[in-house]
């Protein structure tokens, strides 16, 4: 089951520098003017109601938490955690960038029931980092995600694909050095070209070519099935979408879908029945797959797609999706007619 948490945007704060791809007001909404203590009440008042409803976290998004300044960090920490005190949330999750985390900051989240930290990798590849205006190094990733762990803190990497730069091979790379680190929890994303940064003014030079839909939904779905294999989970795929993303000209270019784990997970279920038609004994025009009733979508594909491709490719007049409650979800059968 998915963690109830009450989201608070702290737009751009403590960010150093603006990474080429980010149009934070796009990508988490338009979250104008500056959090205070009030607005952390507000918006936990507004989430919270008069039904009693608990939530497991609060969550400061969209910053560099850590790299506020130390006042304003406590003035909304200590407007959080009122609500963990008075039982309405059980703690509270920051996400921040891994080179604004060394012992003094680590000190003084631990001071509040903070119990999730999510760094802001993106990639492990230095050039790549370089090239997107990251403003830090792998290491500081390596770094931060060591201390936060021996610190007691549970801990997200946050991964992009397709930044200027990056290959294949690269976000493989990437990929494994965050599974070596060992995060309780990873997003993955791919890069999508908002206006009014400066990846929009070189996708129009030509300087930058965005992955198409179906290079990200290759990529995300290699790196969803490595965690997967690791004991990792993958608490998102794709960007959430606002409102800002569905309207004008705020996404220029870019695999923006969304639906876009549903994408991914929908690839996965069609290597597998594609690899289970290939190795088996008896041939005919009729096929049935079973399924747990949770992957059914996963498996006929948006609008009937994974089905269109199998009939195709193998010459099947009908293909029946049976649900069994009692399957493993992720797993695919093959059941006698």
């Amino acid at each position: 089951m998915r963690p109830l948490i009450i989201p608070i945007f702290v737009m751009y704060r403590g960010c150093p520098n603006r990474c080429v791809f980010c149009n934070e007001l796009i990508a988490a909404g338009d979250y104008s003017g500056r959090v205070t203590a009030d607005t952390v009440r507000a918006i936990c008042d507004r989430h919270l109601g008069s039904d009693g409803k608990r939530f497991d976290q609060i969550a400061f998004y969209g910053g560099n938490f850590t790299g506020m300044a130390r006042e304003y960090q406590i003035e909304l920490l200590d407007a959080a955690k009122g609500y963990i005190d008075a039982g309405m949330a059980d703690s509270i999750r920051i996400s921040t960038r891994p080179d604004y985390i060394d012992e003094e900051r680590i000190d003084l989240i631990a001071g509040y029931p903070v119990s999730t930290v999510e760094i802001g990798a993106q990639s492990m590849v230095d050039e790549v980092l370089s090239a997107a205006g990251r403003g830090h190094s792998s290491d500081d990733v390596r770094s931060a995600l060591t201390l936060l762990r021996n610190a007691g803190f549970k801990t997200g990497a946050h991964l992009m694909a397709g930044l200027p730069g990056d290959t294949r091979e690269g976000f493989e790379y990437t990929v494994e050095e965050i599974i070596a680190l060992r995060p309780d929890t990873v997003r993955i994303h791919p890069t999508i070209v908002f206006r009014d940064t400066p990846l929009a003014e070189a996708y129009r030079e030509g300087t930058y070519i965005p992955l198409t839909l179906d290079e990200a939904v290759d990529l995300c779905k290699h790196a969803l099935l490595r965690f997967q294999k690791e004991g990792i989970p993958v608490i998102r795929l794709g960007l959430h979408t606002t409102q800002e993303m569905i309207v004008g000209d705020s996404v220029v270019a870019g695999p923006f879908h969304p639906a876009f784990r549903s994408l991914v997970e929908s690839a996965i279920f069609l290597d597998m029945a594609t690899k289970l038609l290939r190795s088996r004994d008896e041939t005919g025009e009729k096929i049935v797959f079973s399924v747990s009733p949770q992957d059914v979508s996963n498996l006929r594909g948006m609008k009937n797609r994974n089905m269109r491709i199998l009939k195709e490719s193998f010459g099947l007049a009908e293909i029946r999706v049976r649900e069994n409650t009692r399957q493993k979800r992720g797993s695919l059968k093959i059941d006698a007619l």
